[in-house]
């Protein structure tokens, strides 16, 4: 069962989802432009693909993948060594009260969604899936 990734069990808020995709625009663009002085994490074309937003706004966990997938736990690795600065030129970047906290996690919705496709290409599967439609005929 997958886990919900926000602290509570309705579901973020539109300000949580707001929040969320602000910080995620301009989290990619300080990484696109290499703002951080790292080279380290420059040498990594990193996607920020999520932003979730704790219930008080005051923790931002990113989900982020490198390009191609290829050098993942380095590249979450130099992001976790330039939090600080990330942090603060994510803060100078929008017009919050307060920075929030960022933490960083690997996106694993494209592994997912390949699982999910090798699974229905397994031939058991798809004649189940199959048997189940002519069974609604």
């Amino acid at each position: 069962m997958a886990q919900n990734r926000y602290s509570h069990g309705s579901g973020p808020s539109q300000r949580q989802l707001r929040v969320g995709e602000l910080i995620r625009r301009t989290l990619s663009d300080v990484l696109a432009r290499a703002d951080v002085h790292d080279p380290d994490l420059n040498r990594h074309s990193i996607t920020v693909g999520e932003v979730r937003m704790s219930t008080d706004l005051k923790v931002a966990t990113a989900y982020v993948l490198p390009l191609g997938g290829q050098g993942a736990e380095d590249a979450l690795a130099a992001l976790r060594r330039n939090t600080p600065e990330l942090r603060h030129l994510v803060a100078k970047a929008m017009t919050l009260k307060y920075a929030p906290q960022l933490r960083f996690q690997l996106d694993e919705t494209f592994d997912r969604m390949d699982d999910t496709r090798r699974l229905f290409a397994d031939e058991r599967v798809r004649r189940d899936v199959e048997g189940a439609d002519d069974d609604e005929d």
